[in-house]
């Protein structure tokens, strides 16, 4: 399966504006099989969501579209505000097809307020497709091993962020040891830009079962970058080499 990651700058609160530059970042360059975008791509990383959530499903749809025309899985996230008027950071995976899983991010950025104004998920979303099984994971959960434990029920790890430059080495060191620990395919997406909150300077990556970078986006720049991941290659590593089948059982609360 080849993976094409989009580290892009976001405009705050605009999701049109972001819809259509992602757009155009997407059509005018090849792509893989699925497409990831960053955390909240559509806005920016709204903790306070009061008026920039969206309620409509247009960046839903406009995935869905893009989906379709480019014939390749597209995930990332989005501040929404649902129908009950609750607010949510979820990430879509949607198909070609129009099909689509939702996962609401479980751990929300208490240092930054996002637990004050959202709700968190309470469901783990491993997802199929083309013959994987992914793990949806968003920007903080990265800093919580329990919750994205493989118990062989994956292949690989997206997660899309907001992550910004003063906590970066952080980000690619747990990157690495997620693919380690759970025998497994990482892919981080990070945006780079600044917004009120501070700066951010990607390092977009690809991380292989070994912990070894596959791809990584150069710091401060718009890049898409595609990697072909081999399942072929997961499964003959594991066959040698068969960590998780030592690993403790637990169960989450």
């Amino acid at each position: 399966m080849k993976v094409t990651i989009v580290q892009t700058d976001l405009t705050w609160s605009n999701p049109a504006v972001n819809r259509s530059h992602i757009e155009q970042l997407i059509t005018s360059s090849p792509s893989g099989d699925l497409i990831v975008l960053p955390e909240m791509f559509s806005t920016g990383f709204a903790t306070q969501p009061e008026g920039i959530a969206e309620e409509n499903d247009e960046s839903l749809k406009w995935m869905c579209d893009m989906a379709y025309k480019k014939k390749a899985a597209i995930c990332g996230s989005i501040a929404i505000k649902d129908a009950n008027n609750l607010y949510y950071n979820r990430m879509y995976f949607v198909r070609p097809d129009g099909t689509y899983n939702e996962y609401d991010k479980r751990h929300l950025f208490a240092f930054g307020g996002e637990n004050v104004h959202y709700q968190r998920g309470n469901r783990r979303v491993v997802i199929e497709y083309q013959g994987w099984h992914i793990l949806l994971q968003v920007c903080y959960d990265l800093r919580f091993p329990v919750w994205s434990r493989n118990a062989n029920d994956y292949d690989a790890i997206l997660y899309v962020a907001n992550w910004p430059q003063v906590r970066r080495e952080v980000w690619d060191l747990l990157l690495r040891t997620r693919a380690v620990e759970n025998q497994c395919y990482v892919v981080g997406v990070n945006r780079v830009g600044d917004d009120a909150t501070g700066h951010y300077n990607g390092g977009s990556q690809v991380i292989d079962p070994k912990g070894k970078i596959a791809g990584i986006c150069n710091d401060d720049s718009e890049q898409m970058m595609t990697i072909d991941l081999s399942l072929e290659d997961l499964i003959n590593f594991k066959k040698k080499f068969n960590v998780l089948e030592d690993r403790d059982t637990f169960i989450i609360n």
